[in-house]
């Protein structure tokens, strides 16, 4: 499956997405990723930036409320559409990462929140986006942890419904586009009504498959996080509970020497 293949599926993806996304269903994203994402960035004020696989361009919007002139792409005409509806000052367009429309040295900074996991060739997109940062900008992006999100992945709970160990297989087995299919689990049944099932590629890669990609570029690696959430957090939205029991995301900035 190549790049333009799996970004068809994104697009059929895009109207149910951005329907329960919309109405805080995406948990994950909202109480544990999102913030722990934002915590980690740099200041931006005053600084281009470029969000790549947007979606219908929630983290875009909050990148520009701090300051930043953003622009941003995503391979899905649809997901485009609705980031557009919501925003007018970013500049929205519909790409692959693999082929960003924008000159050499175009940006300050780059950021990918939890897309580059479902593009077949992490590699080429690196060198993309290596390409369009000017010198000294970074790099941020988060994906699934490839640690604990192999092919063979099962979450173990207790009696009570308490996440407490995730069982994991088959870790250097490399998957190129299997297609899995799912909702968010957060939201009810009464939400979910009438919406076909996301249907989601999956690549899975190495860790040092990751990171070696990105030194190959001329990356430098500069912070690794491997977000949770903490206990308040964990009481208040007990879906996201799960995160305390292993790293289910990996946030990176690196900078372009």
């Amino acid at each position: 499956m190549d790049h333009r293949q799996a970004g068809l599926y994104w697009e059929r993806n895009a109207r149910a997405w951005t329907f329960l996304a919309r109405q805080g269903w995406d948990v994950y994203r909202d109480a544990v990723n999102t913030p722990a994402f934002l915590k980690m960035l740099p200041d931006v004020t005053a600084k281009t930036g470029l969000d790549i696989g947007c979606g219908e361009g929630h983290n875009t919007r909050l990148l520009a409320a701090r300051g930043a002139q953003m622009f941003a792409v995503d391979i899905s005409p649809t997901f485009i559409r609705y980031a557009a509806e919501q925003s007018g000052a970013t500049r929205y367009t519909v790409a692959s990462a693999l082929e960003l429309p924008f000159p050499s040295g175009r940006f300050d900074f780059a950021t990918a929140c939890m897309s580059l996991m479902d593009l077949p060739d992490h590699a080429a997109a690196f060198q993309e986006i290596h390409r369009v940062i000017r010198s000294r900008g970074f790099l941020q992006f988060s994906i699934t942890h490839p640690c604990f999100n192999p092919p063979y992945r099962r979450l173990l709970r207790t009696l009570e419904g308490c996440a407490y160990a995730v069982e994991v297989g088959r870790y250097f087995e490399r998957v190129d586009g299997k297609v899995d299919s799912w909702l968010f689990s957060a939201a009810p049944q009464k939400a979910k009504a009438g919406l076909r099932p996301f249907e989601t590629p999956i690549f899975h890669r190495t860790l040092s498959e990751w990171f070696n990609a990105l030194l190959q570029v001329g990356f430098a690696l500069e912070q690794v996080s491997e977000p949770r959430a903490d206990d308040e957090t964990a009481r208040a939205v007990p879906a996201v509970q799960d995160t305390q029991v292993v790293a289910y995301f990996l946030h990176v900035r690196c900078r372009k020497p």
